[in-house]
């Protein structure tokens, strides 16, 4: 697919762990020539910095206080973003199990997501960027030009993430009970819940392959640049 006008869009794809965000950002970005940005792994590299600095995850002044002195800068590559903390790159490190589990926990203070937010909109402000987590939408890019939330049958999501890590046994028991603690946390959270924006394309995608959720965004794409 190719642009049609010089115009740079915003998207916002917003949805829940393990509904593959990140697949469908990244390979629509790779079609438009755009950049694509995951904010989850902003908030990955600011709880790596809490858990190397021992700041308690419950701390809300110390966590804020650590942001802001802190680098935090993504890379798109063609699988995804290199992610660097203070000019070090940690690209591997964020994805594990216990950066996942803090980033949770970082993520539900306010002043720490109004910080990461103002962050994420300056990266997008020039257009051209796809951006995905799960307030893009609704808190992050609230005029993004086009807006698509993506979900998913609990059991569904479970089942794509334990195919993605390779795992089975005790650490499969892990997996599932980290998806949906993250899910609790994204959705009861004070600040930015985890909800489609009313504009939003709501895409269920329990039944439907990557290519055609693809396919389906790509036609919101093109209709929106005419």
């Amino acid at each position: 697919m190719t642009e049609s006008s010089s115009r740079k869009l915003i998207i916002a794809i917003d949805g829940p762990a393990g509904v593959g965000k990140s697949t469908i950002a990244s390979r629509l970005a790779r079609k438009l020539d755009y950049t694509s940005l995951e904010s989850g792994a902003m908030y990955r590299a600011l709880a790596l910095k809490a858990i190397l600095a021992d700041v308690s995850f419950e701390d809300e002044a110390e966590l804020l206080k650590l942001a802001q002195n802190s680098r935090i800068d993504l890379e798109p590559t063609a699988t995804g973003n290199r992610v660097l903390l203070d000019g070090q790159e940690v690209t591997e490190r964020v994805r594990e199990r216990d950066v996942s589990e803090a980033a949770s926990r970082v993520s539900v203070h306010p002043k720490v997501r109004e910080w990461m937010v103002r962050r994420q909109q300056e990266m997008g402000a020039g257009g051209g960027v796809i951006m995905e987590g799960r307030d893009i939408g609704t808190k992050v890019f609230p005029n993004a030009d086009v807006k698509i939330f993506l979900d998913a049958d609990p059991v569904e999501r479970e089942r794509r993430r334990l195919r993605q890590r390779e795992v089975t046994g005790a650490a499969a028991e892990l997996a599932i009970e980290d998806l949906r603690l993250r899910d609790q946390r994204d959705r009861t959270r004070s600040t930015s819940p985890l909800l489609a924006a009313p504009d939003a394309l709501i895409l269920d995608s329990t039944n439907m392959s990557e290519e055609e959720v693809l396919r389906r965004v790509e036609k919101a794409v093109r209709e929106k640049l005419g």
